[in-house]
């Protein structure tokens, strides 16, 4: 039986939007980026890079911590979703928001 590549899920799809995001927020190209990583320790084509951002390639523990290190972020802002403003907060936003507040101080 032929193994089947793990399906990136909902969180990795955040997550990798998450990267792309923050990235340009910050003004940086995939190469920079990719290279502050290597700088950090954590070696990075920009290649793995793009993947990660569209989706193609999972992002693991070392790459998510050394993304968000060198993007100035703490590694849960990439993982987390943020609650949407909506007219109405449901209870749903304000756990979120609770948790988000409990791990990013």
């Amino acid at each position: 039986m032929p193994n089947r590549p793990v399906e990136i899920g909902p969180a990795g799809l955040h997550t990798a939007r998450a990267i792309e995001h923050l990235r340009l927020v910050r003004g940086l190209t995939q190469h920079q980026l990719a290279a502050h990583c290597t700088a950090l320790g954590r070696p990075m084509a920009n290649t793995a890079l793009s993947r990660t951002e569209r989706a193609r390639r999972r992002c693991d523990v070392d790459d998510l911590v050394a993304l968000a290190a060198a993007l100035g972020a703490p590694p849960a802002a990439l993982l987390l979703p943020w609650p949407t403003h909506s007219p109405v907060p449901d209870a749903t936003s304000r756990s979120l928001t609770s948790i988000q507040e409990a791990l990013l101080g």
